[in-house]
């Protein structure tokens, strides 16, 4: 490749390098805090909020990354499916030309509140001004309604005019489409069939605020500044950075070294390497952030194993896909986190409360998903001896090498949890100590990340985090405004007038929450459910934390049901099975982890009793 193809390849991915730069910085800045702290007592001047407001460079940045790799979460592009032509072209049409409206419309929005920036005159640090940083609100949905508008035709021409045309009826929609509302059916059908062609879910929540304000004559300015607020949560940070850590050991070979540790504390018989890999699979999903990575990571590894010990070849499927979702409820889980950022209870108590219940669900899964009994017959795939002679006949290393050899592996949940417990750094510190242990571990100490991989680890936290982090804030503006108009409080008085049980209740909550893990992404539950859910589930007398565990519990089950349960069409690709013999092999897995769920819902001391606990022996 020549100097200047290169040249004009890094100018293409200006959005990718500058999630990168932006996510270095909030590394860096929060470990030159916590060096400086005991020498002069602060490091760098006002150095959280400066952190924070990265994080809203991150978060455009890495959206606008997201849209170009195809990584905006969406139900899919269905409307590639319609096999009439016209139809097929006005559906393509539809979906993203009122993409770009309703980014018009969250730009104007974004413009006044970065306006009333200017005028207040704040500063962040440094005399930065604030309103720097909030230019990235209006400049970002701009770049993603023209990215949009240029996806509705082939044609430039044709381009140009669409996203024009819906630039201007954005411009004239602060009240209404062109000064008056919609009726509220037509505008639900309107978005419904957005949201089922394959708009982003992002888009879809933001059409719902705009449907909702226009006709309250609520300023759109108020859906910006609650995206705005959720950016720079002063514990979002470490949401990113906690899945940059998780990259960066995902990347490496630190899962064989984790693998060779389980084996040969559990023993390489049937049940020890059953054990092994269940809670192999749990601490890595955990420990990276994703249960699609773990099944990346280690399927090649454990499959074999299993086969080798006599494993049936579907049963050892079901247990590698569905062992891989368990990891949610261990620290530091980027699920628990954000469960702890929209209830807005402390993280390290999240952290700890998850323990005795990743324990419970794994038990409930290896138990009553019968994967601790064996039949004698090898299942009924026909590749199982090659499979059996993938795994070399060596004795496995002793337990006192396999320790030591991923010693650095298992220090890292010490370094996540132990800095926050301790009380030494903030959740965004804790954080970037995390990361800089993975750089000097992976890095330096294995020498097994190269400046490619690392730059690819920065590029797949912004094409995950990126999106997310819009959903986030377009779901904290439409639930803000349910909560305004009472939705939570109406909802609880009918539940309440069905029944007064607390246990039916959570019975009925784990009964909804399985079907809503089943039909939304994980991210996109927490945020949109909990704020409905949790004040709900307060009336009855539940605790945050132990709703949150639920909660949390209910939605690792989604990881295995279609149409959003990632991990089978993960576990299909690298098992190379079709998607129903996956599904056929987690079914026990799902009854199990529902029983776990409804166990976990009726005993809350298994959740209870640890936060207790730290907050008795607390200052």
């Amino acid at each position: 490749m020549s100097a200047s193809a290169k040249r004009l390849k890094g100018l293409l991915q200006w959005d990718a390098s500058l999630a990168s730069l932006a996510l270095l910085g909030m590394v860096l800045i929060p470990v030159i805090e916590v060096l400086l702290r005991p020498f002069q007592g602060s490091g760098i001047d006002n150095a959280p909020v400066l952190v924070q407001h990265l994080g809203l460079i991150f978060s455009l940045a890495g959206a606008i990354f997201a849209e170009r790799t195809g990584h905006l979460t969406s139900l899919g592009s269905f409307w590639k499916n319609i096999k009439n032509p016209f139809l097929q072209a006005s559906a393509r049409a539809w979906i993203f030309l009122f993409s770009v409206f309703i980014c018009g419309i969250l730009a104007l929005a974004s413009y006044d509140l970065m306006a009333s920036e200017i005028e207040s005159g704040q500063t962040i640090a440094y005399g930065i001004p604030t309103w720097i940083f909030l230019c990235a609100l209006p400049l970002g949905f701009v770049i993603l309604g023209i990215k949009f508008g240029l996806r509705w035709h082939d044609n430039g021409l044709y381009q140009f005019i669409g996203i024009g045309i819906a630039f201007l009826i954005a411009l004239n929609s602060s009240n209404g489409l062109f000064g008056f509302s919609l009726p509220g059916p037509l505008l639900g059908l309107f978005i419904g069939s957005f949201l089922f062609l394959g708009g982003p879910i992002f888009l879809v929540l933001g059409g719902m605020s705009w449907a909702l304000f226009s006709q309250e004559n609520i300023p759109m300015a108020s859906l910006a500044l609650s995206h705005y607020q959720i950016t720079v949560n002063p514990s979002l940070p470490a949401l990113p950075l906690f899945t940059l850590a998780g990259l960066i050991f995902a990347n490496t070979q630190a899962a064989h070294r984790l693998s060779q540790l389980f084996t040969s504390v559990f023993g390489t018989g049937k049940i020890g390497t059953v054990l092994a890999v269940a809670f192999l699979c749990s601490c890595f999903t955990a420990l990276t952030g994703g249960s699609g990575v773990t099944i990346l990571a280690l399927g090649g590894l454990m499959l074999p194993l299993l086969l080798k010990a006599g494993y049936p070849e579907s049963k050892s499927i079901g247990l590698i896909t569905s062992a891989s979702s368990l990891g949610v409820l261990l620290a530091p889980s980027v699920p628990l986190i954000m469960y702890a950022i929209m209830a807005r209870v402390p993280i390290n108590t999240m952290f700890v409360a998850g323990l005795i219940p990743a324990l419970v669900m794994v038990f409930s899964l290896l138990i009553f998903g019968r994967f601790i009994t064996f039949p004698q017959r090898v299942g009924r795939f026909a590749n199982v001896q090659a499979l059996q002679s993938a795994v070399p006949d060596k004795n496995p290393i002793s337990l006192k090498q396999a320790f030591w050899q991923a010693k650095w592996e298992i220090l890292a949940p010490f370094i996540a949890i132990g800095s926050l417990i301790s009380g030494l750094a903030t959740p965004t510190e804790g954080a970037a100590l995390t990361v800089t242990y993975a750089l000097i571990t992976q890095g330096l100490i294995h020498r097994e990340l190269k400046f490619s991989n690392f730059q690819n680890c920065l590029y797949q936290a912004a094409q995950i985090i990126g999106g997310i982090l819009l959903i986030m804030g377009m779901a904290l503006g439409l639930t803000n405004y349910l909560i305004d108009v009472g939705i939570p409080d109406l909802a609880s008085e009918w539940v309440q007038s069905i029944t007064n049980n607390k246990y039916v209740f959570l019975l009925a909550l784990n009964v909804f929450l399985f079907f809503a893990g089943a039909l939304m992404e994980i991210y996109a539950a927490i945020i949109v459910l909990v704020p409905l859910l949790l004040p709900l589930a307060m009336s009855y007398g539940i605790d945050p934390i132990h709703f949150g565990i639920i909660f949390l519990a209910n939605l690792e089950m989604g990881f295995l049901c279609p149409p959003a349960g990632m991990n089978i069409y993960f576990a299909s690709a690298v098992f190379k099975k079709s998607l129903k013999d996956v599904i056929q092999s987690v079914l026990p897995a799902l009854m199990a982890i529902f029983i776990g769920t409804v166990l976990l819902s009726w005993f809350p001391s298994w959740v209870m009793t640890l936060p207790q606990l730290l907050s008795s022996t607390g200052p």
